[in-house]
């Protein structure tokens, strides 16, 4: 139960990161863009939560399954999720928001991968419900988290090239 409450408030502390990080970039005249699929990650996160916990702890009575290997692949994702955020900085952000005449960074894992935060919450949504033995969860959520990026990616593409920003 206390790894369950850790994810959450890991994620809600990230929340409150991303909304102070959001208020400094629009003081120094960052725009958001394209939000109207914001409210799809806050579902996809929110239910994958409930669903997670819906099937470890009613249906399966809370039983961890403590595998060395899925708990030393969570921390990896862990310091990989923390590198991708430092990297940022104070332009990490849950929502596209860009200052214009930013460059683009391209330091700490994106020198390697545009986007590896979605890279990492994608094996997040597969690595965490195997620890809570959730195996629907985990099948389900990794795969709405692809859909929803369908969205997401073109739209953070279009406004980190500026495309956007000319409008």
């Amino acid at each position: 139960m206390l790894l369950y409450f850790f994810i959450i408030f890991q994620r809600l502390t990230e929340l409150i990161i991303a909304k102070q990080n959001k208020k400094w970039m629009l003081h120094r005249g960052g725009i958001e863009i394209e939000s109207r699929h914001y409210p799809l990650f806050i579902w996809l996160h929110s239910l994958f939560f409930l669903s997670l916990f819906v099937e470890w702890y009613v249906i399966k009575d809370g039983q961890l399954w403590f595998s060395p290997y899925l708990i030393g692949i969570f921390i990896m994702l862990q310091f990989l999720r923390v590198w991708s955020i430092l990297s940022l900085g104070r332009r990490w952000n849950t929502r596209i928001v860009v200052i214009p005449g930013d460059s683009r960074i391209s330091r700490g894992p994106y020198r390697y991968v545009k986007h590896p935060n979605y890279i990492i919450v994608f094996f997040e949504l597969l690595v965490i419900p195997l620890l809570f033995q959730a195996f629907v969860t985990a099948l389900l959520f990794p795969l709405l988290h692809l859909l929803v990026l369908t969205v997401r990616l073109p739209a953070e593409e279009r406004a980190l090239s500026g495309e956007l920003l000319d409008r």
